[in-house]
């Protein structure tokens, strides 16, 4: 199968905005497409069926309306659609085996139960082979969306394998032409508090530790992409909070989450978590080792 940009489309204002995101990040990276609608009561497809007696026809509808909106946004890109009978979070995760990227929806603030798809989108987030990004639609109840900045911002922890987010923050970044702002948080230690503050020479030892190893972690990227203006930020606040203050109006925020966490099922870890609910911007969930 060619090399796909995928997004799952249930016909909501998230679901269309993230079309929209997918379409502009495929026609970046040069990929094809693909509208994906999931639904396991698509009856089989007849042969020379008329509209007026196709069980699938609003299936079909939603799926070309949104190529049709997209084909006219992107005339070059080349757009397929997908109609698939089988349970959406099943076919999910078979697309993003498949496919570079896989966008879905989301609703940001809303319980977890209200993702795009129900209950189905945290599943896929925290199971899937490849990068999922979620996209916001573009007002929502607390107001508009701002503006993006134009830059990828990447959270790093530093001690765990960070080379997957990297190389996804280092490439989108790249094929944006944008440059890239690495995040690291750390919380203030209970020994570093006084009672009028913190004690400031722990917490600018924590800071240099802190800079060298992030250093260390951005060296070879920014040698494999010298075209890529680079930043780095060390906060001294709890790694979630750290995130999405940093990520405010940015293009993409890109979190990482474990590949495997055996006998805990399909799980994210606080900033992931965090950087879903109240982060605004489009948020790529990469997995790693």
């Amino acid at each position: 199968m060619q090399p796909v940009v995928t997004v799952g489309l249930d016909g909501s204002p998230e679901s269309l905005a993230a079309a929209r995101w997918a379409a502009d990040e495929a026609e970046k990276r040069r990929l094809t497409l693909r509208l994906l609608h999931a639904w396991p009561m698509l009856a089989p497809e007849p042969a020379h069926t008329p509209s007026e007696v196709d069980q699938n026809y609003w299936a079909k509808r939603l799926v070309h309306t949104a190529q049709t909106e997209l084909q006219a946004r992107h005339p070059g890109l080349s757009v397929i659609g997908s109609l698939v009978a089988e349970d959406a979070q099943n076919a999910l995760l078979q697309a993003s085996s498949e496919s570079e990227v896989l966008v879905l929806g989301s609703r940001g603030l809303e319980p977890v139960e209200s993702y795009f798809l129900g209950d189905v989108s945290m599943p896929v987030v925290a199971r899937a082979d490849r990068p999922v990004v979620l996209v916001r639609a573009e007002t929502g109840k607390e107001g508009p969306v701002p503006a993006p900045v134009s830059r990828v911002v990447v959270a790093l922890k530093l001690r765990d394998s960070s080379e997957s987010l990297l190389d996804f923050a280092f490439h989108t970044a790249a094929a944006r032409g944008v440059p890239v702002l690495a995040v690291h948080g750390r919380s203030v230690p209970l020994h570093a508090r006084v009672p009028w503050g913190v004690d400031h020479d722990v917490t600018e030892e924590m800071r240099r530790e802190a800079q060298k190893q992030l250093s260390k972690a951005l060296r070879p990227w920014r040698e494999k992409y010298p075209q890529v203006e680079v930043a780095d930020s060390i906060r001294l606040a709890s790694p979630a909070k750290a995130v999405v203050q940093a990520a405010e109006g940015a293009a993409l925020l890109v979190v990482g989450r474990r590949e495997h966490r055996t006998g805990l099922g399909a799980r994210l870890g606080p900033v992931a978590q965090a950087a879903i609910h109240h982060g605004r911007c489009p948020v790529a969930v990469v997995p790693h080792d």
